[in-house]
């Protein structure tokens, strides 16, 4: 069976069951693991669907844009190893901030289930957890159409009502010489108040953005307590991080 004729089979399941399994598609096509991993992620770089942990998800694209799914997919098994460790971290009841970064979104599949409240300025993350466990805030304000997500005075003053037990963030770029830098100020207003404003903040950052500096540096490496990174992060540079007030987990 070729990859249209499994594409067809597929994209039949998901918008059935809105979720499949790598396992379960395997049988059904009655080829290896290792193939359907492949297509599901040439999928995912297409838009068509969202890649999850030993599967995939049903995309909304009305609320999802190509461009930000594009995005979200690339490097999508580092995003989502570290997504799922940055998940286990989260206990039952937390309150929760989470940016707008298409590495955080990819932490929604592994949180659905959890009761906890999340506050978000991520179009995206909300739908993602819409009919969920989760208790969902969306912080208004203006709407940032590439982003999805809002920003501004509004959306930052949201976020400042309220306390957060952990925040997730991501990053456009890290190095030693600049630290933490994005590729806008609004996006480094929204991470300092998302940090400041909770207990415990983790930054996940899959290693291609390390040694990285982008338009704009706003913050030292240790402004988050934790970085959650991939198998592929040069220990070395990982021990220069740590040595600026920053813990890692890998």
């Amino acid at each position: 069976m070729n990859f249209q004729a499994r594409k067809k089979i597929i994209l039949e399941k998901i918008e059935t069951n809105g979720t499949v399994d790598v396992k379960e598609l395997a049988v059904l096509l009655n080829t290896s693991e290792i193939t359907v991993r492949r297509d599901l992620a040439n999928m995912a770089e297409k838009g068509l669907l969202f890649r999850t942990h030993g599967g995939a998800m049903k995309l909304s694209l009305s609320y999802d844009p190509v461009d930000f799914v594009n995005k979200s997919a690339i490097r999508g098994e580092q995003k989502d190893y570290i997504c799922q460790m940055a998940a286990s971290f989260i206990k039952e009841g937390d309150v929760v901030f989470l940016d707008c970064g298409s590495t955080v979104f990819r932490i929604c599949p592994f949180i659905r289930n959890m009761r906890i409240k999340v506050v978000t300025n991520s179009i995206p993350i909300v739908n993602a957890l819409l009919n969920s466990s989760v208790s969902l805030n969306f912080a208004g304000g203006e709407i940032d159409m590439d982003r999805q997500a809002s920003h501004g005075t509004i959306a930052v003053e949201h976020f400042m009502r309220y306390r957060a037990n952990k925040a997730f963030l991501g990053v456009d770029g890290i190095s030693l010489a600049n630290g933490l830098s994005a590729s806008s100020e609004k996006e480094a207003e929204i991470s300092t108040v998302l940090a400041k404003y909770a207990q415990e903040t983790f930054l996940l950052c899959d290693s291609s953005k390390f040694e990285k500096d982008k338009y704009f540096p706003f913050a030292s490496i240790n402004m988050a307590d934790y970085l959650i990174t991939d198998k592929e992060a040069d220990l070395v540079l990982l021990e220069k991080y740590e040595s600026c007030g920053i813990k890692i987990i890998k």
